[in-house]
C-alpha cells in the first residue's frame, strides 16, 4: 500500500500493558468510528506495513486501546511505539454539504462571491489555531481562513470550493 492512496489516522503513542498492547492516538472528531477496524498500516522505516488486530477499544476519548496479533512482549510494543498508522483512503465516509476532507480539496479552484475565481488551493496550513487553504494565484500565494461562515459550498463535480470572503481579504495580497 502506498501512503498516498492512505490517510494518516494518528500515531501509536505507548504501550498499554506488558503483553504488547499499546494506546494509539486517533487525530480524528469521530474515534468511535475506528473502534472495531480489522487491521491498520503502521509506518516502519517509511514503508506502511498491516497490522492485524485482535482487539481494540476507546480509552479516554481519543486513544485506542490495541492488541495486535502476534503481539505479546513489552519488547515487541516498544518496537513500533511513535509510529504513525494510515488506513486506505477508500474506508473514508463520503461526506456532503460543506463538510470535506483536507486532502480532498487540495486542487480545487477557490472561487469567491464577489471577487470571482481566487486561485487553486495548493495545501492547507493546520499548523495555526485556524487552519487555512494556502491558494496559488499566479505567484501570489493567498491565504484564507477556513470558516464555516466563509464556506458557500463545496462543488466536488466541479472541483471548486465556493466562498463568501470578507471585502479586502483577497485584495490585500495582490
Amino acid at each position: 500500500m502506498r501512503k498516498e492512496d492512505c490517510f494518516y489516522l494518528g500515531k501509536i503513542a505507548k504501550k498499554f500493558s506488558f503483553k504488547g498492547e499499546v494506546l494509539a492516538y486517533l487525530d480524528t472528531d469521530e474515534p468511535e468510528l475506528y473502534e472495531n477496524l480489522e487491521s491498520v498500516f503502521v509506518e516502519c522505516n517509511k514503508h506502511l506495513v498491516p497490522f492485524f488486530i485482535e482487539s481494540s477499544s476507546l480509552h479516554k476519548n481519543d486513544f485506542l486501546r490495541i492488541r495486535f496479533e502476534d503481539m505479546n512482549t513489552e519488547e515487541e510494543a516498544n518496537a513500533i511505539i511513535g509510529n504513525a498508522i494510515y488506513l486506505p483512503l477508500n474506508t473514508l465516509p463520503k461526506l456532503t454539504g460543506k463538510k470535506f476532507y483536507f486532502h480532498e480539496v487540495i486542487g480545487f479552484e477557490v472561487e469567491d462571491k464577489r471577487f470571482g475565481i481566487v486561485g487553486k488551493i495548493q495545501s492547507i496550513n493546520d499548523s495555526t489555531a485556524q487552519p487555512l487553504f494556502e491558494v496559488l494565484n499566479g505567484d501570489v500565494e493567498i491565504l484564507i481562513p477556513m470558516i464555516d461562515h466563509f464556506l458557500v459550498k463545496i462543488d466536488r463535480e466541479n472541483k471548486k470550493v465556493m466562498m463568501d470572503l470578507p471585502e479586502g481579504l483577497i485584495e490585500m495580497y495582490l
